[in-house]
Order: structure tokens, then sequence, then C-alpha cells
């Protein structure tokens, strides 16, 4: 009996510890803080079960070369001031943000992903990480043309490697 009573004491001091750390404001919450014990690892750890889940297995669409120019159109508009253009150079958004969004275009990218997740990660975005869910907003044409994009970032044809590659405006 002893035994379940200190258990129980020790659950509910666990849960007043935990409440005290947000409560009292000792949880990271500023973009440039360092990440809280274990949150990388059971974010990944849902978001992974939930695309598993969740994510087409087949691609729905097949983006001709029209569709990925257009596609990149989309992507110097939405997507690259986080994740970045061909030539790996980080913006000043990306770097003040947390987690760092990857360079999509530069280097391996998500070229290892299957379209169906990468169609889900725009389709719905990823909460606590600035990306926007897309759904809404794009049609489901431009989210899979965007996702093809993407997965075949390493193998683009020129004529959207000219269009992803433009001097962004401004800079």
């Amino acid at each position: 009996m002893k035994f379940i009573f200190g258990f129980v004491i020790g659950i509910v001091a666990l849960c007043a510890a935990v409440y005290c750390y947000f409560a009292f404001g000792f949880a990271p919450v500023a973009t440039a803080s360092a990440p809280m014990p274990l949150e990388m690892k059971l974010a990944h750890l849902s978001l992974n079960a939930k695309i598993d889940r969740e994510a087409p297995k087949s691609a729905a669409f097949h983006a001709s070369d029209t569709d990925l120019q257009n596609a990149a159109n989309l992507y110097r508009q939405h997507c690259s001031v986080c994740h970045g253009l061909p030539d790996g150079v980080k913006s000043a958004t990306q770097k003040g943000m947390y987690p760092i969004p990857p360079l999509l275009l530069h280097g391996k990218g998500v070229t290892d992903d299957p379209p169906g997740e990468s169609y889900w990660k725009v389709k719905n975005g990823i909460r606590l990480t600035g990306m926007p869910a897309y759904g809404g907003a794009l049609s489901e044409k431009d989210l899979w043309s965007i996702s093809e994009l993407l997965a075949g970032a390493d193998k683009l044809p020129g004529d959207v490697l000219s269009i992803l590659n433009q001097p962004m405006q401004g800079h």
C-alpha cells in the first residue's frame, strides 16, 4: 500500500513539475532557443506516424514539363523564402526559423522522399515548424506538381531549372 501511495505521489509531483516548467516560462519558446528535452524525437515520431498513415502511396497525378514550370513559379512564390533555391543560399527568414527548414532544391533535399509524403506536407503543413498548409490555397494539380518537382529536384529539365535559378526580386 505504501508503494502505491508513493507511486501516486511521484506521478503527481512529476505532473506538477512539468506544469511549473511551462507555467513559469522555463520552456524555450523563442526560435533562437535550444530545443526542449525530447522535443525533436517526439515531434518526428508523431509526424512520421501520421504521414505513414495518411500520405498517398502513389501519385494521383504525373506532372508534365509545363506543370513543372508552373510548380517552379509556385515554389519561388511560396516556398523559396524558407526552403531556398538551387544555389543553396539561406535567406534571413530561413536562418531565423526553428526548426531550420531544409534546403529542398540544394543537395539531396527531399529527393529520396516519395512524392506522396511531400504532397501530404505541402497540403497539410507541419505544426510548430512554420510550414503552412497549402491545401486550401492551391489546387490538387498544383500540390502534386510541387511534390513531383521536389521529388525530382536532382534531375529537373533545363527550362524548369532556369525558372528556379532566376534571381529573387529585391536581392
